[in-house]
């Protein structure tokens, strides 16, 4: 770890108890963060999985879920034998490209991009389960819901978006509609940029569940409290990796 005054203030910041809620990715985000800022440097090893989950609050399934996606990610490798454990990694090295400015035009979007979604879709989620739905639209959402449960990688994201996009238009509005279209076409070129995570998919699952019951109930307080917590497990997700 980075020493000093540093080390105590990050120790304090991102390895402290994590959320209850989006605890796998909020596990992820920091220790990725902790990664990309320097807290954690190449050749460090993380403290043991014992301790680690013990500092985050979480179980020892939920770290090495987070483990292994930061490992698939690159940021981490895991070394056996005598003095082995999991450790960061070098960096990847890229073809000749701008990587700061790269970097600082994703961070700039990545922050709009997060700030106009928590704005809007939870409002769209609330407005969809304050209006009186026909049985035509409870019937199609549920259909957006399964086919974007448990379906192939290669149409998740397109499937989530039209989950998303049904939300919002259920909620009668055009305009925030629009929005919300364009948050999901503007989130889906930074999803790209991270590893699909298996342990996140299927929370996003269950929290897309729990989203449409809100609204099939009637229930829009909750139903915009869900979607928050949806938007901000991805938004967490994002951060860890792109910022």
């Amino acid at each position: 770890m980075a020493s000093g005054n540093v080390e105590a203030l990050w120790t304090r910041t991102l390895f402290s108890p994590v959320p209850v809620r989006n605890a796998f990715e909020v596990t992820i985000e920091r220790l990725a963060q902790s990664i990309r800022l320097g807290v954690l440097v190449e050749g460090d090893r993380l403290p043991p999985e014992r301790e680690l989950a013990d500092t985050f609050g979480v179980s020892r399934v939920t770290l090495r879920e987070a483990i292994k996606a930061l490992r698939g990610a690159g940021l981490v490798e895991s070394r056996r034998g005598r003095g082995g454990g999991t450790f960061v990694a070098a960096p990847r090295r890229e073809e000749a490209r701008p990587r700061d400015q790269v970097e600082e035009a994703i961070e700039e979007s990545l922050e709009d991009v997060l700030a106009l979604r928590k704005v809007v879709e939870p409002g769209a989620s609330a407005l969809a389960a304050s209006r009186t739905l026909s049985a035509a639209d409870r019937s199609s959402l549920l259909d957006y819901l399964r086919a974007a449960t448990n379906c192939e990688p290669s149409v998740r994201r397109r499937a989530d978006s039209r989950l998303h996009l049904a939300i919002a238009a259920l909620g009668g509005s055009a305009l925030v509609t629009a929005v919300v279209a364009d948050v999901q076409m503007r989130l889906g070129e930074l999803l790209r940029a991270i590893p699909v995570i298996p342990g996140n998919i299927a929370h996003s699952d269950q929290q897309h569940a729990a989203i449409v019951d809100a609204i099939l109930g009637g229930q829009a307080d909750r139903a915009r409290t869900e979607m928050e917590e949806h938007v901000d497990g991805t938004a967490a997700l994002l951060r860890g990796f792109l910022s």
